[in-house]
This record gives C-alpha cells, sequence and structure tokens, in this order.
C-alpha cells in the first residue's frame, strides 16, 4: 500500500529566509527542516525560511538533484509500529554551491536578513585537536584562508568574510548555532569560529565578540544514508519521483539553549525545547543512549549480530540494555526538564528495535577509543564510588578486550577492528595476556581501573569466561 504524502500547507513564495543553514545533509534535513517546514504553517514565522549553503565539492550530486525539485524534497518517518508517514518539505527555500558560487555565500553571510546561521559540518568539521582541545591553524586549508581572507574555501573563512562585509554594511548581529551531535557543540563552534577569525583579523574578532552568540543544542533522531536503492523503495512506496528522498526514525528531539542575539523561530510551537542550559539534556542522553549504544555494540558483535534492531529482537541483549539503564545508570541521572525518564527509556528500548531505520553494529564499535571516555567513564566512576553492582560494566570492559585482542566472534568470523585514534601504548596493552594491562588503556585514562578493589576480579572473571564459553553464554549467565 502506497503512503499518502503529506503537502506543507503554506505558500513558498511568501516565505523569506531568515536562515543560513551550512552543511544541508540528510540529518539536516530530516531535524531542522522538519521542525521549520511545520512552524512556516504560521504566517507569523514566515520570515524563517532556510537557504541552504553547500561548500564541498561532493556536495554536487545532491545540489543538482534538489535544484531540479526546486530544493522540494520527501522525508519518509518510519514509525516503530511499521507505520510510515511521509511529508513534502518545503522549508529550504534557497540553495547555494559555494563551489559554484562562493560570492552567493558570503553575500548571504552579510545579509541583513540573515540572523541565525546553522551548522551541520560534523565533529571533525571544528578542525579542534583530539588531544589539547584547540584550534588547527596549522590545517593546508586553514592557512589558504589565512592568507587570502577574500577567495575562502573553509567554512570558517566563508563565514569570516561574510561578517566582515556584515560588519562593514553594519547589517547587525547574527547567531550562529551548531546542529552537530557533539557535547556542547555550541562551545565548540565558539572555539573555532572565533580562533580561526582572531588569527585572521583582530578587528573582526573585536565585532564578533560583541556581535555573535553561539547557543548549545542537544539534537536527537536516527537517519540512515540514502543509498541508491533506498531511492527506488522510497519513491515506490510514496509514489514519488524524488531524485533526493530522505527517511528518518519517528522520534526527534532538539533541546536549544535560549540565545539569540538577533530573534529566533518560534520552534518550541512545533516540539523543540529551550532551555538555560543543555548540560543536563546532554548528561541523560550520553549516559543513556550513547551508552547503551556501547554497551549492546561489543557484546552482539560477538555473538554474531551485525545489525542493531537484529540484536535488540534477541530478548536476551533487549533485557540486558533495560536492566543496565535501570540499575546502573538511573540513579545518577536526573530527568531534565519535563522528561519522564521511563518512557525516555522504553522509548530507546524501541528505537533501537526499529527495523526501518537498521543500524550498523560495526558503526556503534568504531572508535571506541573515544567513545569510552565520554559515555562509559563518568557514570562508571560514580558507580564505583557508590559501591553499586559493577556486573555489567565489567562484562562490556571484558567483552571491549576480546574484541580488540581477538578481532574474531563467538562462531570464530574473523573480522577488522577500526580505532583510529590508537597509539603504541594502547596496542602494547591490547596484546600483553595479563588483562589487568588492559585497564590501563587511554579510554580508561580519568580513573585508575586498576585500583577498584570490587572492579578488577569481576572485570578478570568475566574476561577468563568469554574466552572459555564465549559472549553469549556469559551474558546469559548475569542475566
Amino acid at each position: 500500500m502506497k503512503t499518502q504524502v503529506i503537502s506543507y500547507r503554506y505558500n513558498r513564495e511568501q516565505i523569506k529566509p531568515g536562515i543560513l543553514h551550512i552543511g544541508v545533509g540528510n540529518f539536516h534535513r530530516a531535524h531542522e527542516e522538519f521542525f521549520t517546514n511545520r512552524l512556516l504553517e504560521d504566517p507569523t514565522q514566515q520570515n524563517w525560511g532556510i537557504c541552504g549553503a553547500m561548500l564541498l565539492p561532493g556536495d554536487e550530486y545532491l545540489y543538482k538533484a534538489l535544484k531540479k525539485q526546486a530544493n522540494e524534497y520527501t522525508l519518509t518517518v518510519c514509525g516503530r509500529d511499521g507505520n510510515d508517514e511521509a511529508y513534502r518539505i518545503g522549508s529550504l527555500v534557497e540553495l547555494i554551491w559555494g563551489v559554484e558560487d562562493p560570492e552567493g555565500v558570503i553575500t548571504k553571510i552579510a545579509d541583513k536578513d540573515i540572523r541565525i546561521i546553522t551548522l551541520t559540518i560534523t565533529e571533525g568539521g571544528y578542525n579542534i585537536e583530539k588531544a589539547s582541545g584547540e584550534f588547527m591553524l596549522d590545517d593546508e586549508k586553514v592557512k589558504h584562508d589565512l592568507q587570502q581572507p577574500h577567495s575562502p574555501v573553509t567554512t570558517f573563512g566563508f563565514i569570516a568574510e561574510g561578517l566582515r562585509r556584515r560588519k562593514a554594511a553594519g547589517n547587525g548581529p547574527v547567531t550562529i548555532l551548531s546542529c552537530d551531535n557533539l557535547q556542547h557543540n555550541g562551545n565548540t563552534a565558539r572555539k573555532a569560529f572565533t580562533s580561526f577569525i582572531k588569527a585572521q583579523d583582530e578587528e573582526l574578532a573585536a565585532w564578533v565578540n560583541e556581535n555573535i552568540t553561539f547557543p548549545n543544542s542537544m539534537v536527537d533522531r536516527i537517519t540512515p544514508a540514502t543509498r541508491p536503492d533506498d531511492i527506488i523503495r522510497l519513491n515506490a512506496k510514496n509514489g514519488t519521483d524524488d531524485a533526493a528522498p530522505v527517511y528518518c526514525e519517528d522520534f526527534i528531539q532538539w533541546v536549544i539553549e535560549d540565545n539569540f542575539i538577533a530573534g529566533r523561530p518560534a520552534w518550541e510551537n512545533v516540539g523543540a525545547e529551550f532551555t538555560q542550559d543543555v548540560t543536563a539534556y546532554e548528561n541523560m542522553k550520553l549516559s543513556l543512549l550513547n551508552a547503551s549504544h556501547t554497551l549492546l555494540s561489543y557484546p552482539s558483535f560477538l555473538s554474531g549480530y551485525r545489525k542493531v534492531d537484529d540484536a535488540m529482537h534477541d530478548e536476551r541483549i533487549a533485557k540486558f540494555v533495560r536492566t543496565f539503564m535501570d540499575v546502573d545508570i538511573t540513579p545518577y541521572v536526573p530527568a531534565p526538564g519535563n522528561t519522564d525518564l521511563e518512557l525516555y527509556k522504553q522509548t530507546l528500548i524501541e528505537r533501537f528495535g526499529n527495523r526501518s531505520v537498521s543500524d550498523q553494529i560495526a558503526r556503534l564499535c568504531f572508535d571506541g577509543l573515544s567513545k569510552f571516555p565520554v559515555y562509559v567513564m563518568p557514570n562508571l566512576i560514580k558507580m564505583i564510588a557508590g559501591h553499586a553492582d559493577l556486573t555489567r560494566v565489567a562484562y562490556l570492559i571484558a567483552a571491549y578486550r576480546h574484541y580488540l585482542k581477538f578481532k574474531t566472534d563467538d562462531s570464530g568470523v574473523a573480522f577488522d577492528v577500526a580505532e583510529p585514534w590508537m597509539n603504541a601504548d594502547d596496542e602494547k596493552l591490547i596484546n600483553s595476556d595479563d588483562a589487568v594491562d588492559f585497564l590501563g588503556l587511554s579510554a580508561f585514562r580519568s580513573t585508575d581501573l586498576k585500583a577498584a578493589g570490587e572492579f578488577v576480579p569481576l572485570y578478570l572473571k568475566m574476561t577468563n569466561a568469554i574466552s572459555e564459553q564465549g559472549a553469549m553464554a556469559v551474558l546469559e549467565s548475569i542475566l
């Protein structure tokens, strides 16, 4: 049965762009555009259309596909109950490709009608060095933009040149709002842009200090990449001929610090939430969603599963994850705002098991060295201090060691490990036959796990058991 496409109910010709968005990818089109598309039906909000800016050569296909469709596209929202809804999105009222028209992007940044610049440029796009937390001024493209400010190639160069013209024209302040999925993304954006601008133009840096705000925001919506066969499938399902469709899960969340220097849309009227401090919301997401993803990833992968939804339809894994949420996390995570924590946890279980937006477990296993310090360790430190039951986390860390050291699952199937930040010291600790050495891994540096008296014997027991019996057999014994 075909899904009926729900179209927007506003006249696009009356919509004026008040937002410039840099990085028009699938997540942006399933998230900020979805909220804004709904908001534009309010006649008082029609100065908040979105002008998209794409800056990369690799954006050519999507740019041309969208241009052919007057920048409209379909978004299929995949229900956890198996029922999908499809929407025609009209909020992307303009689109500029910086490779073809760099001047167009710069002019738009300087435009007085643009009062918010939003970003989805990925975590790596902020050019912050992981170890030091400093902006990398020695990057080749950054160096080019510092030396040739009027012909930029980076996001930083484009925004600096646009702001320089904005300042010269007296076009007023603007908010830069990161919508990337990283902790305190506004602070990261501030660090990156102010570091670049200070190195390029001291006078502009002083103006930025007074005229730009960088709110933090927390974003959440699972949005897979759209492969060629997905395009065929979605068009057949929706009765459409869309060269650039997107699909996503039915859950959506956007929590934003209310710090907009030049005004903002009333996104709260369509489901976003404004707050003075996003920290508690980030803590909840990191401790429940991200930590649970890490918890299920290595044991599931070692047990032979390759897709998250398949693993979560195994009652043993679903019970393991839910117990972790209830017993190991909930006592340490205060519910922010009006959040119903029980409902949030139940929704997470359903989201992980959503067959329509299947995720690869290998993606969850990727770069564990960066994930453990942020998702697992802060809570584990509290658990150790509180003499809590450490069984599930000890099992997770033992499974992680087995995954890194032996690179084979319970059935003997070999796999590759992807740890881009692994150093020689880490490799030595992983290869050691003394399992205690593994607890000195860089991922666990925030505390001395070897000195955690209640943790070490449990972990060693789990390590031996996984080697002898396999990951799933040990999981069953825990349950």
